[in-house]
């Protein structure tokens, strides 16, 4: 069993030293549900994934405790992710969310909770952050952190409460790159996360120049884009189902990648590069 091994720094630009330990890597569940997801997930954590990302909306939450049960590892070897959905911003009702996602999970405490979505025209996403900070307080929850939420999102978490989120989860891959975020992330201390780091199979891991950066270095295009994730201190969250390729996606970040590499790959981004087009600024979820 091979583990994913931990970074400590966010990159190295990074001028505020982050607040929480990751995985150079972690899983994603979303839509692995019932014995089949059970499934998927048990090897995935017996691979050597110890960051597993559910969320509340996913529906998945009791399927994921069984997987973590299943798989024989210990429980403070894990870090386990969930997220708070829109329709549960107001404090009264996250607080009671947050803890019907432990009794789903049969878990005492999250290693790490977001709020899913800002959802800004509902203007309740400072009363979730609320929640989370109440959740933390009670010893359900050892970190906090947020999900697609813009810099002025957080800046207004920061002036209303006092704190900024530990992680950032965003939808970042080759043909979304975020730069500016990311730097905006590295000022702050502020891990990024991205979700669909293989962008959600458009055609990614088929691109020719990724195809011939992995020639050089004898793995494929997927392989490449999670290590050029790897490589910008991002910490990329991708789901599979099949036991080689959550092997495969796991090794890829020791894959060293060259400063050139790099940045061809950053230039892949396009200005209408979002798998959905979800703005923050815009989209809601709940």
């Amino acid at each position: 069993m091979r583990d994913a091994g931990f970074i400590i720094t966010v990159a190295a630009m990074t001028k505020i030293e982050p607040k929480v330990q990751l995985p150079s890597i972690g899983f994603g569940t979303v839509h692995l549900d019932g014995a089949a997801g059970v499934e998927a997930m048990t090897s995935a954590i017996k691979t050597g994934y110890r960051l597993i990302d559910t969320a509340y909306n996913y529906e998945n939450e009791g399927a994921v405790g069984v997987a973590l049960r299943k798989s024989g590892v210990p429980r403070d070897e894990l870090i386990v992710t969930s997220k708070l959905p829109g329709r549960f911003h107001k404090f009264e009702l996250g607080r009671p969310r947050i803890e019907e996602s432990l009794y789903r999970l049969s878990l005492d405490y999250l290693d790490l909770l977001l709020i899913h979505w800002p959802n800004p025209s509902q203007d309740l996403y400072v009363e979730a952050w609320q929640a989370l900070i109440d959740a933390r307080d009670r010893g359900l929850v050892r970190h906090i952190g947020v999900s697609n939420f813009l810099p002025e999102h957080m800046e207004r978490l920061e002036k209303e409460t006092g704190e900024l989120p530990a992680v950032n989860q965003v939808e970042l891959h080759p043909y979304f790159p975020q730069v500016e975020l990311v730097e905006w992330h590295d000022a702050h201390g502020i891990i990024t996360e991205a979700w669909s780091p293989l962008s959600n199979g458009r055609g990614l891991v088929e691109e020719p120049l990724l195809a011939e950066i992995g020639q050089n270095h004898g793995v494929g295009g997927g392989e490449v884009a999670l290590a050029w994730h790897h490589a910008r201190g991002i910490v990329p969250i991708p789901r599979s189902t099949k036991p080689e390729r959550q092997k495969s996606n796991l090794d890829a970040v020791n894959i060293e990648l060259s400063a050139e590499e790099i940045e061809s790959i950053t230039a892949l981004g396009r200005p209408n590069g979002r798998i959905k087009d979800q703005d923050p600024a815009v989209y809601e979820e709940f």
